[in-house]
């Protein structure tokens, strides 16, 4: 019955043929990039979704939403699930978000070691519009823009909602957003809580992975005269969580709600103010300057020493635009700290960029440069340790407008990752307290690539249509090699490309019914590696990567107040995330759910409800041979209230 469901909602996005009445699709805007355009007159392959798309979608997190509905792939970080992995372009499970540059409102959300951007900072219900800008970034970007970039905006309106809900296994959540906007005055503050008692068991005292967050936003902006905006911002996020370790494959397979080899507790805690002011000198020029300030801390209990963070930043630039020419000059800092116990350790980013677009009728050219100095420097008791790396980065492009509603583009790049601290250090944990224990190992290569895009899109009032193909060449890709270490040390690969196919459609075929489809095809070679015991890889796949992914969803509109919809979220298998040389015997098995939702709104109310994975699919994360880590493996449901005033 599953594959029934499947084909026939594949099917319906590729074959339908009929024409919207009520609904139509029109070109949104790119806001978030140095120079803003819209979709249609882009050289980059974009794609864009709004606050009414979240809304839809009823999702936990953010990381539900780019899972089920975009091309990118999340899945919990070794069971944790407000700090989940992220991939984009095949750069893996184990490295790909350390590809992807996330901001928030300008801010980055990337850090300095091996921990992911903490999207469950953001409630979903505070959020404006998501942009995702593929295999390109990097000049305003920066470090670690080479699967592309993720553009998170707050809202800005005279909204003011809440909404309740409650699901299976103890799940509850309650948030809120309240908004005022005039000429002069943009205020808004938001919040969310969300309790879980568990599913799976992490002991023999039957206790489970339960966990509780709690995260709050506010943002001003005030014009006290015409040409200038001031701007004031604070966050916070709390996260307390429990989560299992791996099962073998025979446990995966007997009863996925066991407990696993080990468990873990851990109190996540971050904090950021930001500062900013935009300054309109004429119509065409502006100068903009934002400042951020983030402290964090990482404890897993028991403690062997709490990890802290302080992270400052700072964004200058100098804009110009005409309706024939537009520049942006600027200048980037980051300045990243963790201490631990007595030792530190620092990454700092110093940048300054250029990127500009030229319109000549139907052509759209871009041309961009960015220079950037990144350091690091390790102190402990006995000796400090330094390094700088200097590393460049181009953007050109190009876009031709067939007609109104379509348009072809190209674009290459030159990106890079210089490495986080982490990958410096070896850690091993001895007995008889498996206490981690970590040495400084050695300053590796950044990672550098080449990327090469074309595409076409098509935007009519009753769908929208985005293809493009991608080519990159990469020089030193940075993996984890395991070969004579549990824990492994990090390592450069020598020879590596990947290339694919990105397609999106939305499709309205009639009043009752619209379909979306989004479906990547990818391969990511392993050209040639020596690995530390010796091992060769010579056109092996690298690992925790699938050939196919396709997310559907089909929505029905029986009237005006009614929706319900249809997700269909699949992945194909892969090689364990530590299987370079694709020779375990266990892979990682292809990934599948099924997601119902339905809402009914009116007035200024609305009720809905939402089950994921209807088919009590069981899912995970293969690690290597008996080592995997259950998600999304069982049926789960949430009913709520939404309330607008």
């Amino acid at each position: 019955m599953q594959k029934t469901i499947q084909l026939s909602l594949l099917s319906v996005a590729l074959l339908s043929q009929l024409s919207a009445k009520d609904i139509t699709l029109a070109p949104l805007e790119v806001t978030s990039t140095a120079i803003k355009t819209d979709e249609l007159r882009s050289t980059d392959a974009v794609e864009i979704y709004t606050a009414k798309d979240i809304e839809k979608a009823h999702v936990q997190n953010i990381y539900e939403f780019l899972n089920q509905q975009t091309s990118v792939t999340t899945m919990p970080s070794y069971g944790n699930p407000f700090v989940q992995l992220i991939d984009m372009h095949g750069y893996g499970a184990s490295n790909g978000f350390l590809n992807v540059v996330i901001t928030v409102d300008g801010r980055k959300l990337n850090n300095i070691d091996n921990v992911p951007q903490l999207l469950s900072s953001i409630s979903p219900a505070s959020i404006s519009k998501i942009e995702i800008i593929k295999s390109s970034g990097i000049v305003t970007a920066g470090d670690g823009a080479n699967a592309g970039v993720i553009n998170i905006t707050t809202k800005k309106s005279n909204e003011k909602s809440v909404s309740f809900y409650m699901g299976t296994y103890g799940l509850a959540d309650g948030s809120f957003y309240i908004g005022h906007k005039d000429k002069k005055l943009a205020l808004s503050a938001s919040g969310e809580a969300q309790k879980n008692g568990g599913i799976r068991y992490i002991d023999n005292k039957g206790n489970k992975d339960s966990n509780k967050f709690s995260t709050g936003t506010f943002n001003l902006s005030y014009a006290p005269i015409k040409d200038l905006e001031l701007r004031l911002g604070a966050n916070f996020s709390n996260i307390d969580v429990n989560y299992p370790g791996y099962l073998t494959k025979q446990q995966y397979d007997t009863d996925v709600f066991q407990k696993g080899a080990f468990s873990v507790h851990q109190k996540y805690t971050t904090s950021s103010i930001s500062a900013g002011a935009t300054y309109d000198i004429n119509d065409a020029l502006s100068f903009n300057i934002d400042a951020n300030h983030e402290y964090k801390t990482s404890d897993y209990i028991p403690s062997y020493g709490i990890n802290t963070y302080i992270y400052n930043s700072i964004k200058t630039s100098i804009d110009y635009a005409t309706d024939t020419y537009a520049l942006s000059i600027g200048y980037n800092g980051f300045f990243g700290q963790r201490t631990q116990s007595k030792d530190k350790t620092q990454k700092n980013n110093n940048a300054l960029y250029l990127m500009s677009e030229f319109y000549l009728g139907k052509n759209t050219f871009k041309a961009g440069y960015r220079y950037e100095k990144v350091s690091y420097k390790y102190s402990e008791a006995s000796r400090i340790l330094e390094q700088n790396n200097y590393l460049n980065g181009i953007e050109l492009g190009y876009s031709y407008m067939l007609n109104r509603q379509s348009s072809l583009f190209a674009n290459y790049s030159h990106s890079y990752q210089a490495p986080v601290i982490d990958m410096f250090f070896a850690t091993t944990y001895p007995p008889p307290t498996y206490a981690p224990v970590t040495d400084f190992n050695r300053f590796i290569q950044p990672m550098k690539t080449d990327n090469y895009t074309v595409g076409y899109n098509a935007i009519i009032p009753a769908n929208k249509f985005k293809i493009s193909f991608y080519y990159i060449h990469l020089k030193d890709e940075i993996y984890l090699d395991k070969t004579v270490n549990t824990y492994g040390n990090n390592r450069n690969l020598d020879k590596s490309h990947k290339y694919g196919l990105d397609l999106y459609d939305k499709y309205l075929i009639n009043k009752e019914f619209n379909v979306a489809l989004n479906y990547n095809y990818v391969q990511a070679i392993i050209d040639e590696e020596k690995a530390a015991d010796g091992t060769i890889y010579h056109n092996t796949k690298l690992p925790g990567v699938s050939n196919h992914s396709v997310k559907a969803t089909l929505n029905y509109l029986p009237n005006k107040y009614a929706t319900l919809a249809l997700t269909e979220v699949y992945r194909s298998e892969a090689y364990a995330a530590d299987d370079f040389a694709n020779s375990f015997s266990q892979k990682q098995d292809a990934y599948t759910s099924t997601d119902i939702s339905a809402t009914y709104a009116k007035d200024n109310w609305e009720v809905f409800a939402k089950i994921n994975n209807l088919f009590n699919q069981s899912n995970g994360l293969w690690i290597k041979d008996n080592a995997i880590y259950p998600v999304n493996f069982t049926t789960t449901a949430l009913a709520g209230l939404k309330l607008k005033f």
